[in-house]
């Protein structure tokens, strides 16, 4: 089978594997990790672990593997099982650990399917697409602001090029000494960045993590920006799971995870799903772990790979990790807002041109609209045998805190008003059932974060902090941010036992035009 390759931009860095023993276990002794936390951040911690010799207990509060990737089985009025999780997940090609994880499994990377386009349409009926864009920058970028309808030749001449130039000469992580302190709107209104634009281009992607523009660091936003325009030709096209993310990505990992130890994998991992660490006690060079249930592990090696708010409570309830300073840090991690899922299953079909996935900008409190079955296996039998849809609608930023029933059921009435009015014929559609899920666990950016953020090492060098809310100084975001962060700290986990790292990939870590880069420079 031949492995599929992750990456085509030939100007992306790769960051070689530190060199050491492939198998720390090989004296005799095979060293305990327990990484708590079952997401994108703690599987890849524990595979990291797992190839390097370590026996890895993996606790998870949940019952199901991924975090916020994460999927399960519900039941529909009349029994019947339907896949769940907390919705659309983008999986872009400039991803590359994160790929580099799920390859661990499938190869072939076949559990992911590219889709045809990525509409953004607003309040006032305009519309982007980025199909067909060129890969290259800048012309990618500047191909997609000529072809929006929210950009004039006028409005690019407007822009005030001396603000701007940071977008243009990204460095990570160079621009969050210039950037952090300023939130992206008001960095997009300095620079004189088109209104309409801002509602259907960077809205879109600021909302992303889970915040408004007013509340998300410009750093943040200029990053983005690098990461899937300037800095990088892989495109703004993704790929999306075949099936709901339990039995497309996360089974057959820790089905891999799990089995027999080989040669390339040494150790060994075992999972505990429906269990909360409630303390991380500090004892000699190694910890003591207590669970909810009463039962405690022994470990060598501790990865925290949790959201913020479960880490600031389990530290606070760990006296003996960490250093006053360290423990001040992350009391400060705050969480986005509270967001919203609904999925709903319909007894009539969406329009055949209905695409499967649809950004919307200015269209409160709808973000956008997911039509599963057309790319979801368990979703599109459901919808064969019913001669239905299954659609999601997501809501972000939807609250300061998860709300009141009373204002749940307003927002959902809102967000199903929104898709009878963008998706008219679903309003004589029958919903014959629906799951409307609440979270508040996605990590805050907001201006000024940055400095004080935890990085991926602790002031104990056998424990490591991972997650897409952990400071990392290379250029990635969200799922990205979640992979990297759990491969290093597996890398320097082995490094006290002496073993190898493993290679990883990024963007560049500047922007890659010479030429913006000399003008951003003289502006600057």
């Amino acid at each position: 089978m031949t492995a599929a390759p992750i990456g085509r931009d030939p100007r992306r860095v790769r960051y070689p594997a530190r060199p050491g023993r492939r198998d720390v276990g090989q004296n005799g002794h095979r060293p305990v990790a327990v990484v708590v936390g079952a997401g994108i951040a703690g599987l890849a911690a524990a595979t990291g672990l797992a190839e390097r010799g370590f026996r890895v207990e993996v606790v998870e509060r949940e019952r199901y593997l991924g975090g916020r990737v994460g999927g399960w089985t519900e039941q529909l009025a009349g029994g019947a099982p339907v896949g769940m999780n907390r919705g659309f997940h983008a999986f872009f090609a400039q991803y590359y650990n994160l790929r580099k994880l799920l390859s661990r499994s499938d190869p072939t990377l076949s559990a992911l399917r590219r889709i045809g386009d990525y509409p953004l349409i607003d309040a006032a009926g305009r519309r982007d697409t980025f199909r067909n864009l060129p890969r290259t920058p800048p012309w990618n970028a500047l191909a997609f602001a000529l072809r929006s309808p929210t950009f004039r030749l006028r409005d690019l001449a407007r822009i005030d090029a001396r603000a701007a130039a940071p977008l243009a000469a990204v460095s990570v992580p160079d621009i969050y000494d210039r950037l952090d302190h300023v939130d992206a709107e008001t960095f997009l209104r300095h620079i004189n960045f088109p209104e309409a634009a801002r509602h259907l281009a960077f809205e879109v992607f600021s909302r992303s993590f889970f915040v408004e523009p007013q509340h998300m660091s410009a750093a943040e936003l200029a990053t983005m920006f690098h990461i899937y325009f300037l800095g990088s030709s892989e495109g703004l096209l993704f790929d999306v799971a075949r099936d709901n993310f339990d039995a497309a990505l996360w089974t057959p990992l820790a089905d891999h995870l799990g089995g027999t130890p080989t040669p390339h994998r040494p150790g060994r991992v075992e999972f505990h799903t429906g269990v909360a660490i409630t303390e991380v006690e500090s004892r000699g060079a190694g910890f003591v772990l207590t669970a909810d249930t009463g039962a405690t592990l022994e470990a060598d090696a501790v990865v925290l790979a949790v959201d913020a708010a479960t880490l600031r409570e389990l530290v606070a309830r760990s006296p003996t990790l960490g250093d006053p300073e360290w423990r001040s840090r992350i009391a400060e991690l705050g969480s986005a807002p509270a967001f919203a899922v609904l999925r709903l299953w319909m007894n009539r079909p969406l329009r055949a041109d209905r695409p499967g996935f649809l950004a919307t900008g200015n269209l409160d409190p709808l973000d956008n609209i997911s039509v599963l079955d057309r790319y979801e296996h368990t979703a599109t039998d459901w919808a064969q045998d019913n001669g239905g849809s299954v659609v999601e609608l997501h809501a972000y930023a939807a609250a300061d805190q998860t709300p009141a029933p009373t204002t749940q059921l307003a927002i959902r009435d809102k967000l199903v008003a929104r898709l009878h009015e963008i998706y008219p014929e679903s309003a004589d559609a029958q919903i014959v059932g629906e799951h409307m899920l609440w979270r508040q666990d996605c990590p805050r950016f907001a201006p000024g974060d940055f400095a004080r953020r935890p990085g991926v090492r602790t002031p104990h060098p056998r424990l490591m902090l991972a997650g897409d809310g952990i400071r990392v100084e290379l250029p990635v975001a969200l799922m990205e941010r979640a992979a990297t962060t759990g491969w290093l700290a597996a890398d320097f986990l082995s490094q006290e036992w002496g073993g190898a790292g493993h290679s990883l990939q990024t963007v560049p870590a500047r922007g890659r035009s010479t030429l913006l880069r000399s003008f951003a420079e003289r502006q600057s």
